[in-house]
């Protein structure tokens, strides 16, 4: 079977740097497990595997733009030690999750310099290659179980007279009902609480 959206994909893996440094490897461990098509793997590897199958062998390239994006100096920021409640002593190389408005952000600590620190919310890897060398161990047809995690919740507005009202067909909803702010999350104003509302009805 190849590989094509919504299948289920077993493979080893080995990641380098351009340098030929590994970074990271499957090696000795169970292969990594994703789903083709839902983005749990960056875009560039993933656009690779598809019409590969069980057996094959190959190399791929993933450009910054296509893995982990390009660094971005901006995402850097100085902030007293203080902030880091806790620790006894702050060193480069650490890692922390910083609270933000989108949710929490992994950020590392670039430097200290004296009473202040440097930290950088870029990935590790952004602004590099990604050399993988890759081993496809299996595919299957992804099942309705596996797929359910990465199902978004959907729906369908619609203006009606003055009111514009909101149709869903999420859970706890009848089929194209309009809840007409009755239901759980919904607003009655074309809000019914997917979190891509906006994204979809603009």
């Amino acid at each position: 079977m190849k590989i094509v959206e919504n299948t289920v994909v077993k493979m080893h893996y080995t990641l380098t740097n351009d340098e030929g440094q590994v970074i990271d490897s499957s090696e000795g461990r169970e292969p990594l497990e994703y789903i083709q098509g839902v983005h749990m793997i960056v875009i560039g590897l993933e656009n690779a595997m598809l019409g590969h199958e069980e057996g094959d062998k190959f190399d791929v390239k993933v450009i910054p733009s296509e893995g982990y994006g390009e660094y971005n100096p901006e995402m850097t920021q100085e902030v007293p030690l203080d902030v880091f409640q806790g620790v006894d002593k702050v060193v480069a190389g650490m890692s922390f999750y910083a609270q933000t408005p989108m949710g929490p952000m992994p950020i590392r600590i670039k430097e200290v310099k004296g009473s202040t620190a440097i930290i950088d919310a870029n990935h590790e890897l952004a602004g590099q290659n990604l050399n993988f060398a890759i081993e496809v161990v299996s595919v299957r047809e992804a099942s309705e179980d596996d797929l359910k995690p990465y199902q978004q919740h959907h729906c369908c507005c619609k203006d009606s007279g003055e009111e514009h009202q909101c149709k869903c067909k999420g859970e706890g909803h009848e089929d194209g009902e309009c809840c007409g702010g009755n239901k759980e999350n919904c607003d009655g104003k074309g809000g019914c609480g997917c979190p891509h509302h906006d994204e979809h009805h603009s």
